[in-house]
């Protein structure tokens, strides 16, 4: 549940999220499960970049869970919205890259009482899911036996919003596992009814995603390929009406 780096490389100790953070937001708030459920490393990158990517206003993010579940959940992460850049004056989208073990992206339009659209995205290693600006989400490790990691790119500037979230005791479905391991969903009632779609992540050409290639190598190779994460103005076409 740490972090080193080669010598090319900076990033930080990391910040560790404990279970009693993010209890306000599980189906079980008293449930059991690791202390530590998962730690971050914000703002990694290799040195030579470091300028650019102050420059570019974006943050490198990695990210490491715990093996194990937080009582029927799996491992999981509270869910937030990202709150309005200082930059930008909007909220912005994050590109998650999925590197060990087995994901769900979970995203809703809203944090109201109406969740809006949802979706829950499964996410194998070497595959990137993008949430877009101002959905409400969650990073959920759907193999209790592997440990989670992942990066993604961030708004420097990153802020998250959690009232609506924990106002409604969590987002509008929670993952559940049963006795094998096998996950399936549990509507909030605290929200309207909504229906869940399940899907594997969508194609992302529109937002210059190339398939196979590393999303950290996508910027060296163009580094005007993720100008959307600082300003989600440039693609404000393909947030309408959005399919993740």
């Amino acid at each position: 549940m740490g972090f080193g780096y080669a010598g090319d490389c900076f990033g930080p100790v990391g910040e560790r999220r404990k279970l009693d953070d993010i209890r306000r937001s599980l189906l079980d708030p008293g449930c059991s499960g690791p202390e530590t459920v998962y730690a971050i490393a914000m703002d990694t990158g290799r040195k030579m970049d470091r300028q650019m990517l102050m420059e570019k206003h974006l943050l490198f993010g990695v990210v490491v869970y715990a093996k194990g579940r937080l009582g029927r959940e799996p491992v999981r992460s509270q869910g937030h919205i990202h709150l309005p850049s200082p930059l930008s004056g909007i909220s912005t989208p994050e590109v998650y890259e999925i590197w060990n073990g087995e994901a769900v992206i979970y995203m809703q339009e809203t944090a109201g009482d109406s969740p809006g659209r949802c979706y829950a995205v499964y996410a194998m290693p070497g595959q990137v899911v993008i949430v877009p600006p101002g959905w409400a989400h969650a990073t959920i490790s759907a193999n209790p036996m592997k440990q989670l990691v992942f990066g993604a790119w961030c708004d420097r500037e990153y802020a998250f919003g959690y009232d609506g979230v924990r106002r409604h005791g969590g987002l509008a479905w929670f993952p559940v596992l049963d006795e094998q391991d096998r996950l399936s969903w549990q509507a909030n009632p605290r929200y309207e009814r909504s229906e869940l779609v399940c899907k594997v992540p969508g194609d992302y050409r529109a937002l210059n995603i190339e398939s196979g290639v590393p999303i950290y190598t996508m910027l060296e190779r163009d580094r005007e390929n993720f100008d959307y994460v600082a300003w989600p103005q440039v693609k404000a076409g393909v947030w309408e009406g959005y399919v993740p």
